[in-house]
């Protein structure tokens, strides 16, 4: 069956599942294969689950004809996702980088939802699965597309891009992150340029930059940019911090406009970028500063990004999802400027750095020895090797095991790591 053939019965099925616990009523499933299963295998559960149809590509379990046999499942889903965005009249806008970017995708979403109906990728499923689901999400009552995309290796953009087929491009920054993958941090920067180099194939699309920040600039050459970054530089969105304690406080104003103030829920002066980026994007679409203000000050951050919790005895700030050096040193430098009689760290150690691993948590440690912290504890075999003045646990079971005996009281504490390390469980310890 070709890509039309397969997209006729997609309109007539317009809900498509990777997972046999979810198989809405009429929905396709496809048997998509990993490292460690076989989606093939469950296909007739599927159907019984109350999937229409399922697509496959292994003929030994064709036996029925609601069962759809492709070379492949996985490029058949991006294939088919590629087929269904090409139907969509609206802009397509494709955010991507190393720290910020599921953050920057919530806040533009947000600006944008205050004139539009917008299609947004939901928690992170920015990959070469996730991306295509979110795709086949578009329906006739959407007017835009905000698509985040997310790699560990050089050419995911590439492909993702050719799949979004964006018109306009978003890169927040770019950092030391999946060094392992990438290579080095020169590997980083080519692959999240890969969105800018597909950009470049269009002749009316556009991009919104930080023009303050110097690995973008370089290598956004050729493209129409609309800029952003902090005052006095002629930028099209400019904007400044005025307090970050805790929570980020700021103006930003359109280039010949008046500033704007907005008391926002999110910690970290870092997250000024990701907002200047939304209120560039709502610019350029016609969102106005009023509109854009009231977005910001609603937004409100889940999935252990950047969140303040107070518990009946501390006052937690969880950025448990993701750590690099990068976003590590950026929590690091904030938390600093927080003002609090007793303040402490967790952290855990950041996966995927190869052979910068050692030098990257060397780094770290040296910062936390500058600051005025209370007490710092490690979590992790990445930072064993480094932590002799510290308290250290080799995993966030040993962590609960202490807080259980001996819990914490009065203070500030970051909890801030890999997401693999599991630190998002330690605000029920807290």
């Amino acid at each position: 069956m070709n890509i039309k053939e397969l997209y006729e019965q997609y309109l007539l099925h317009p809900q498509i599942t990777t997972d046999t616990r979810d198989c809405p009523p009429g929905s396709i499933f496809f048997a998509l294969r990993g490292e460690t299963f076989n989606g093939n295998r469950f296909a007739h559960q599927a159907l019984d689950n109350g999937c229409a149809l399922a697509v496959v590509d292994d003929p030994s379990v064709v036996d029925d004809d609601r069962l759809i046999l492709v070379d492949d499942v996985l490029t058949t889903l991006q294939a088919l996702a590629a087929f269904h965005r090409h139907q969509f009249t609206g802009p397509v806008i494709q955010i991507t980088g190393t720290n910020g970017k599921t953050t920057t995708k919530e806040l533009v979403s947000a600006v944008l939802s205050e004139r539009y109906n917008v299609l947004f990728t939901q928690g992170n499923f920015n990959n070469h699965i996730g991306v295509p689901k979110t795709l086949l999400r578009l329906n006739a009552s959407h007017q835009i597309a905000v698509i985040e995309t997310g790699a560990n290796h050089p050419g995911e953009i590439k492909l993702l891009s050719e799949i979004v087929d964006p018109d306009c491009g978003l890169i927040t920054n770019v950092g030391k992150a999946h060094l392992a993958g990438f290579g080095s941090f020169e590997g980083v920067i080519r692959t999240k340029g890969e969105l800018y180099d597909y950009l470049r194939t269009k002749s009316d699309a556009f991009v919104f930059i930080n023009a303050d920040n110097p690995y973008l600039q370089p290598i956004a050459h050729d493209l129409l940019r609309i800029t952003y970054g902090r005052p006095g530089k002629d930028y099209d969105v400019e904007g400044e911090v005025l307090t970050c304690d805790p929570c980020l406080n700021l103006r930003f104003r359109i280039k010949g406009g008046a500033w704007q103030e907005v008391k926002t829920q999110l910690i970290g002066a870092y997250n000024i970028d990701n907002i200047l980026a939304a209120v560039a994007v709502g610019v350029r679409f016609g969102v106005t500063p009023e509109q854009i203000s009231r977005a910001i000050a609603a937004y409100c951050p889940t999935n252990n990004r950047s969140e303040l919790l107070r518990t009946a005895t501390n006052t937690l700030i969880v950025d448990a999802y993701n750590a690099n050096p990068t976003s590590m040193a950026a929590a690091l430098d904030n938390f600093q400027l927080i003002k609090h009689p007793h303040k402490m760290a967790i952290l855990g150690g950041m996966r995927e750095l190869g052979n910068a691993s050692a030098q990257e948590h060397q780094a770290i440690i040296d910062k936390v020895a500058t600051m005025a912290l209370d007490d710092i504890w490690l979590v992790g075999e990445e930072f064993q090797p480094f932590a002799e003045r510290y308290r250290y646990f080799p995993s966030v079971e040993a962590v609960e095991q202490q807080l259980r005996e001996h819990p914490l009281h009065d203070s500030l504490i970051l909890i801030k790591g890999s997401n693999s390390q599991h630190l998002y469980r330690l605000p029920d310890y807290l």
